[in-house]
């Protein structure tokens, strides 16, 4: 209680905190009415007058609302400031910044003074939401349950399900319905769960998984499912035609045969079924319902006909009402024509694939959340227990001859043959193929109930109210993916028509594929085909189930409770063990595409972002991994240059980027850091605003970077926060890379000053130092100025400062020379092309732990550099050069670097001549005091002023220091005859 006490007091001071920004009317706000006088929220309906519009009016129409006893304009809780930015159930609302909120008034009041509306985009949104009328939207019963139940109860349940029972027997029998009605449980709560967290679009199960796992894991289930739904319409629409045929043998009416009779009938059904669908959801959905009556009298009519006493004819045919010899026969398995049990599961299997026939149509639920949980459920158990309810009804005889003159002949032996006890010899079905019983009758069904024509009027409901709703299904999974250009060439079939956004491209689509399996002509073929893909789907809804409970995402807490992670994993599991037991091979195959199209979408990279747990898990993982990495100990063998770059914005200094980024890439930490500079809230709305367009240029260009900013009072204010407070555990750089001050000549004092203070700083908080010069620097602003100057005649609509890459800076190169300098173009991209043969010379004049050798080494085992030879220089004496090389040659090789020369400078430490002391004395003389010169007071005052310049006493304490370095610079000249790349160790 006291840490939920805790919380509340700490929202509220921040919610007060908050609202202490008050607006107010100077002319009418006192000392005395802040604590009594009612502050308002703006209301976004009604208008007011000038006359009447008072800033503090708690009654009519008010426009603000009191907050903690503070006048404010901040918005109350509301949906629409929560919403997906794409989202279809309503506009996405941005609250106000603090910037916004101290303006609100003002401009409240200008426009109520212009005599305009005070109703802002709220009111626009709601009144569009309102004005959305003549959409068909389903609740759970019509929508999900009666879907399902059509769907669930298909073409298996007529004229399959006495075949599967005669292979398998009951008990199998029994067990192949509950062991697809635990994988369909487990399915349908986990589409539960994933359904009830958040708004749920159409698209079915390729919403939930994409939604869940991204869009790689959604785009490659998402054609498989699509796909299994139109091959399903195949299906039933086969089941339906073969009972058409049936009746046409009974009556000797077939047209030409029974395979081209079932793909004649099917072709015309499929067609009208088409029409139906076409002509938009509810009378799809009308059909439905009447179906659904159909179907259940069917069913009530089979068990009412088990119970009717039985005559002659049905005795020849196999059935003999309820008998405990027949049960006891039936019961046990007899596996004929080389099926077994999972065989037969596989052609049983699409019965239970109807589960998601409500998911599918979430985009046209009154509320997907509640209706999808309840719909399904109460359906897999309606179902399941008429499936096992028709498989014990079992009162009909595996194998019968239909001739009623097959009686048991006085002094026959039965041998525990049930038909047989019963008066009836169906001997020789053994011996040759009998035409009616479970093993060898369709039509079982229709025989054993009250009234045949009701089972056969049953069946055309199921096969065609199962064929309807995934002819509906398919194209709207389809529609969904499409909208979604995770495939950007199918985007044709996203468009939509009519006041339900009908896909009438997908339809069609959807009809072309099932006529191709139609032709097929065989049931038992089709249902295989389809098992995999439905199995594939159920397995990525359970493992997205998991996969979210797992990330532990704060923003996974679905309203349906009744799952467990575990459970969806092992349904996942056995999902995919269920898809290879079927048939093996199919499951390879349907593995390989769905890898196929995985690894398409990860290469393509689809614009979108949907919060998966994946991202999540990549978060954890990070997190985890950072966590870890913290109680590793650092170690030398592991070193690695994690950098600080000062680049400024990245596309300013790209060249300083590129050359980082060489050894970096893929071997540490790089971060591209900002200081802005100046007013404060300028400073950090220009910063807020260039964050995530500044990462962006670095991931459109394949830099693998991160961008940091900071705003403070002066330059090296900001790198020394830059310094202290970037990186994270074991992730902190531990060196600052700074491109050379070109201009520090002719640059104000100051910045001179912070810059030399940068370096200072880098080496009190411990990091190495890098800096990097090119001879015509690294800022190349004025060629993006050129650039955008060009666009904006050629009215571009893009902001060319944040989107130049190299192939954008490639155009320019065409333009006229004088409009920017070539020579600075050139300089910046010259790190990203590949290096020529040469050598990189290496000044390691002082022990400076290593970083001087070791970047030069990871720079010549990257591709662009690796044609390129280590040149190492370093001191020593006249008459000891053999022995300074063998030395510095024994330290390479315990280094394991490969070098092509080692050269031992000997006249480094020379005193400068007089020219070169000239020319050092002339370059510092802007920055000398002269104090000797002046007058105590006036130096002591001009020392307080300008406390950067160099002292006389200064000059001549370093002077010994700084003369042997003059004759260094002139020696690295006479050796860049070759050099692609100098490095220099630097004494401070």
């Amino acid at each position: 209680r006291n840490s939920t006490r805790t919380f509340a007091v700490a929202t509220v001071a921040l919610a007060a905190t908050v609202s202490s920004l008050k607006i107010r009317d100077n002319n009418e706000a006192s000392q005395e009415d802040v604590g009594s006088d009612p502050p308002h929220y703006e209301e976004t309906s009604g208008e007011k007058t000038e006359a009447s519009l008072h800033p503090y009016d708690t009654h009519n129409k008010m426009y603000y609302l009191q907050t903690f006893g503070h006048n404010t304009m901040d918005p109350v809780p509301k949906i629409d400031y929560y919403r997906n930015t794409g989202s279809v159930s309503g506009n996405k609302l941005n609250r106000p910044s603090l910037l916004e909120i101290h303006e609100q008034l003002a401009k409240v009041m200008e426009r109520v003074a212009n005599g305009e509306s005070t109703a802002g985009d709220e009111t626009t949104a709601s009144k569009e939401e309102e004005n959305k009328t003549g959409l068909v939207k389903f609740g759970w019963v019509k929508g999900v349950l009666v879907r399902c139940m059509l769907n669930i109860w298909g073409v298996m349940l007529f004229i399959r399900l006495s075949w599967i029972v005669g292979q398998a027997g009951i008990g199998l029998g029994v067990i192949i319905i509950l062991l697809a009605t635990m994988v369909t449980s487990i399915t349908g709560l986990s589409t539960s769960a994933i359904a009830t967290n958040g708004f749920v679009r159409g698209g079915g199960a390729y919403y939930l998984i994409s939604r869940s796992l991204g869009p790689e894991f959604g785009g490659s289930i998402g054609l498989i499912f699509a796909f299994a739904n139109a091959v399903a319409v195949a299906m039933y629409v086969v089941g339906f035609a073969e009972t058409v045929v049936e009746l046409l043998k009974e009556s000797d009416t077939i047209m030409v045969d029974e395979s081209n009779d079932i793909r004649i009938i099917g072709t015309i059904t499929v067609v009208c079924l088409l029409g139906i669908s076409v002509a938009g959801m509810e009378w799809e959905a009308k059909a439905q319902v009447i179906l659904l009556v159909v179907l259940l009298i069917a069913i009530a009519n089979f068990f009412i006909g088990t119970v009717i006493p039985t005559n002659n004819e049905k005795k020849a045919r196999g059935f003999f009402n309820y008998q405990a010899s027949i049960f006891a026969e039936n019961f046990g398995p007899d596996f004929r024509g080389g099926e077994g049990f999972f065989s037969v599961f596989a052609i049983f299997f699409p019965a239970a694939t109807g589960i998601l026939a409500g998911a599918n149509i979430s985009g046209d639920l009154k509320d997907p959340q509640g209706a999808i949980p309840k719909g399904t459920m109460l359906a897999i158990l309606i179902t399941t227990v008429a499936y096992i309810g028709v498989a014990i009804s079992s009162c009909v005889v595996r194998d019968a001859t239909g001739n009623i003159n097959d009686t048991v002949v006085s002094g026959m032996s039965c041998n525990g043959s049930s038909a047989c006890n019963l008066g009836y010899d169906f001997s020789r079905c053994r011996n040759q193929p009998c035409d009616y019983g479970l093993m060898n009758n369709f039509q079982v069904m229709s025989m054993v109930s009250g009234f045949g024509p009701l089972i056969t009027a049953g069946i055309f409901s199921a096969t065609l109210s199962s064929a309807l709703a995934s002819l509906v299904s398919a194209p709207k999974v389809f529609q969904a993916l499409c909208k979604d250009n995770v495939y950007k060439g199918l985007h044709f079939f996203a468009k939509g028509y009519g006041k339900n956004n009908e896909p009438i491209r997908g339809y069609v689509l959807t009809f072309v594929i099932a006529m191709a399996f139609i032709l097929i002509a065989e049931l038992n073929t089709i249902a295989p085909i389809i098992s995999n893909f439905f199995l594939a789907s159920y397995a990525l809804i359970n493992f997205s189930c998991f996969h979210a409970s797992y990330a532990k995402s704060p923003g996974w807490r679905p309203a349906f409770r009744y799952y467990n992670m575990w459970v969806s994993l092992f349904g996942a599991l056995l999902c995919c063990g269920v898809m290879f037991v079927i048939n093996w091979w199919a499951a390879l195959i349907t593995y390989a595409i769905e890898l196929f199209l995985y690894i398409y979408v990860t290469y393509k990279k689809p614009e979108v972002n949907w919060g998966s747990s994946t991202q999540a898990l990549y978060y954890i993982n990070a997190l985890d991994s950072a966590l870890a990495l913290t109680a590793v100990e650092d170690h030398v063998k592991n070193f690695r240059p994690q950098c600080i770059v000062l680049t400024g914005a990245p596309m300013i200094r790209p060249a300083l980027l590129d050359i980082t980024h060489t050894f970096t890439k893929n071997n540490g930490l790089c971060i591209c850091c900002e200081v802005y500079t100046g007013p404060r809230k300028l400073c950090v709305k220009e910063m807020n605003s260039g964050m995530a367009k500044k990462q962006a240029w670095l991931t459109k260009n394949k830099r693998k970077a991160f961008y940091a900013a900071v705003a403070a009072d002066s330059f090296r204010d900001g790198v020394k926060s830059l310094l202290q407070a970037s990186g994270l555990g074991r992730m902190k750089p531990n060196t600052l890379v700074i491109g050379f001050k070109k201009d520090w000549r002719n640059a104000a004092a100051s910045q001179v000053e912070n810059y030399v203070g940068v370096i200072h700083d880098a080496f009190d908080f411990e990091l190495g130092m890098i800096i990097v010069r090119i001879s015509q620097g690294f800022d190349i602003t004025q060629v993006l100025q050129v650039q955008a100057t060009c666009c904006l005649t050629h009215q571009k609509s893009f902001h060319i400062f944040f989107l130049i890459s190299e192939s954008t800076i490639n155009t320019i190169q065409s333009m006229h020379m004088g409009e920017f300098n070539q020579k600075l173009l050139e300089s910046s991209t010259q790190f990203k092309k590949k290096q020529g043969k040469g050598t990189i010379d290496i000044w390691w004049l002082f022990d400076d732990g290593g970083l001087t050798i070791l970047i030069p080494y990871i720079l010549t085992i990257r591709k662009k550099w690796k044609n390129c030879k280590l040149r190492i220089f370093t001191g020593g004496k006249a008459n000891r050069i053999e022995e300074e090389k063998l030395v510095m040659a024994s330290l390479l090789s315990k280094f394991r670097i490969k070098f092509a020369d080692i050269n031992i400078i000997c006249d480094i430490n020379m005193k400068p001549n007089k020219e070169s002391w000239k020319f050092f004395e002339e370059m510092i003389e802007p920055y000398r005091l002269h104090e000797s010169c002046k007058d105590i007071t006036t130096a002591e005052k001009l020392k307080q002023e300008t406390p950067w310049k160099i002292t006389d006493a200064e000059l001549e304490a370093f002077k010994e220091k700084v003369k042997p370095s003059l004759p260094f610079y002139i020696c690295t000249y006479s050796y860049t005859v070759d050099q692609m790349l100098e490095v220099i160790s630097k004494k401070m």
